[in-house]
């Protein structure tokens, strides 16, 4: 009898043992499900690692300052871009202001995992042997831009191009995150006037 009891009881942590392990597997999909969704919200960036939101503020060799940019250095805009989570509806202050060819790419990181479809935004400096002419949608390149673990030494497809203003700035994320510093890039289109 009592050897029945032991192998009962036994049988029973068995069970509850695996069932704890088969709902933690569950909750690992989930977390994980969850977090593809999330991170395909902000796909501008991709669906892969995390984005490096602060810069040492440090530009390409060779990137030229804009002239006349609608936002002046030093001022305040409100990005209307949600590259990622808190950046929308942030007041931004304006730390440099470049004109370039944007681009659009899509790569497979160098640290492997999926390929991250459209990235927003690799700029003309940021890709290896970049001549005087732009690239155009279709070319192949190396992206030496490093905004996203996987991104630098990555070959890539250009998705769109386009001459414009770019710029790098600093800003307080929506969600109460860390204050973010030398933030590359956004277009100005991704910008508003603070009222």
């Amino acid at each position: 009898m009592l050897k029945n009891i032991v192998k009962l009881s036994f049988m029973i942590a068995l069970l509850l043992f695996l069932g704890a392990c088969a709902n933690t597997d569950d909750e690992s999909m989930d977390h994980s499900e969850m977090e593809n969704t999330d991170e395909s919200k902000g796909a501008d960036h991709g669906d892969h690692g995390e984005m490096n939101h602060s810069s040492s503020g440090e530009v390409p060799e060779g990137l030229q300052e804009a002239e006349n940019p609608t936002y002046e250095v030093g001022s305040q805009a409100i990005l209307e871009t949600d590259h990622m989570e808190g950046m929308k509806g942030a007041t931004a202050t304006i730390v440099g202001a470049y004109d370039t060819t944007v681009y659009a790419v899509s790569y497979t990181p160098t640290t492997g995992g999926e390929k991250v479809e459209k990235h927003k935004w690799v700029i003309h400096e940021e890709i290896q042997d970049a001549g005087e002419e732009p690239f155009k949608p279709g070319d192949e390149v190396i992206l030496e831009a490093a905004h996203m673990e996987g991104m630098e030494g990555a070959t890539a497809v250009i998705d769109s191009a386009e001459q414009m203003t770019v710029y790098m700035v600093d800003y307080t994320p929506t969600d109460g995150g860390e204050k973010v510093k030398n933030h590359k890039w956004v277009t100005e289109s991704e910008l508003s006037p603070v009222e």
